[in-house]
């Protein structure tokens, strides 16, 4: 029997009763821890962009991606979040006269920063 095209190139065919099936496998692609903000990246891509989305995982780069996304917001949170409390003097020295107004502005400051983290990476 004369080898296909697909033989040619180092592909391998398995019997699955009368029939033959390619033997298809995608490389081994390397694990990366994705937080939140990556996860949250995922699950909007595969609702809103399914072709990117799909596009990224069978070229074995959708952890990279998502692992670089999660990075990327994670230091513009936390950049946000150190500048608007600066700006807004929110200090340790109200952490300890008022814990209560402390947490609130800090809230809402980690809120506002959310937010922007959400609408410049995560879903756009």
């Amino acid at each position: 029997m004369e080898k296909t095209v697909f033989e040619q190139t180092g592909g391998k065919y398995e019997q699955q009763g009368d029939c033959r099936l390619p033997c298809l496998t995608l490389p081994a692609e390397e694990e990366q821890p994705i937080g939140i903000w990556g996860q949250r990246h995922r699950r909007y891509l595969k609702e809103h962009h399914r072709i990117l989305y799909y596009n990224l995982l069978t070229a074995c780069k959708l952890s990279e991606y998502l692992a670089d996304i999660d990075r990327q917001a994670e230091e513009l949170f936390s950049r946000l979040v150190k500048q608007m409390a600066e700006r807004e003097g929110v200090t340790e020295a109200l952490k300890a006269q008022d814990q209560m107004a402390w947490v609130g502005r800090m809230n809402n400051i980690r809120n506002r920063a959310t937010e922007i983290v959400n609408n410049e990476l995560i879903y756009s």
